[in-house]
């Protein structure tokens, strides 16, 4: 199998990275998930976009490509949605957003290794913990999230009024990351950090 290779995104990704938001809530909404439908209060796709458009502007989004081809996108900055994690649980985290997986990629460990890197950001900016929030009423993924090593925190209480309050977390230095590999920085953003180009079946 090919090599899995994490770069830094571009503007130039963001229609890719709706399209992959796009496919998933399709995709779910046949499974019968409300999650990312605005009948489940979830961002319409405009608004969705210009939350996304940000991040690649602040270069806290990145690609998982597969032979050349994205396979899936993960953001990992250091906020959260009012109400969610208190002020010293942000302190000593990065926070991932907008995690999705092409589903051509299905079953190749894409999550698997876009989550790992948001734990090398999290130890290059010298915090400890990744977090994130969920789907309140997609079990499912809550089980994905336990499969990958987090542990749910809490429920967040009423004040987070949104859908996602299902709070997740692990410890950065929890992942067993290997040697990274240095890939090429991102076209216009400058130099990269440490990246790693990982094998499929690590």
């Amino acid at each position: 199998m090919s090599a899995i290779v994490l770069r830094q995104a571009t503007i130039g990704d963001l229609g890719v990275i709706c399209r992959l938001r796009l496919q998933r809530t399709a995709w779910l909404t046949a499974r019968g998930s409300d999650q990312w439908t605005v009948a489940g209060r979830g961002l319409p796709i405009e608004i969705f976009a210009r939350g996304v458009g940000r991040s690649l502007d602040a270069g806290e989004t990145w690609i998982a490509e597969v032979s050349g081809e994205p396979a899936g996108t993960i953001t990992v900055n250091r906020h959260a949605d009012p109400g969610l994690w208190s002020p010293w649980e942000l302190s000593d985290a990065v926070v991932v957003h907008y995690m999705i997986v092409d589903l051509r990629f299905a079953g190749q460990r894409i999550g698997h290794h876009l989550l790992a890197h948001a734990g090398v950001l999290a130890r290059q900016q010298e915090r400890e913990w990744v977090r994130l929030d969920a789907w309140t009423t997609n079990t499912e993924l809550h089980d994905y999230y336990r499969r990958e090593g987090f542990q749910l925190a809490r429920i967040a209480g009423p004040i987070a009024t949104g859908p996602s309050r299902a709070l997740f977390e692990r410890r950065a230095d929890s992942w067993d990351l290997g040697t990274p590999v240095t890939v090429p920085a991102a076209r216009g953003l400058g130099t990269a950090p440490n990246l790693g180009a990982v094998q499929p079946n690590n």
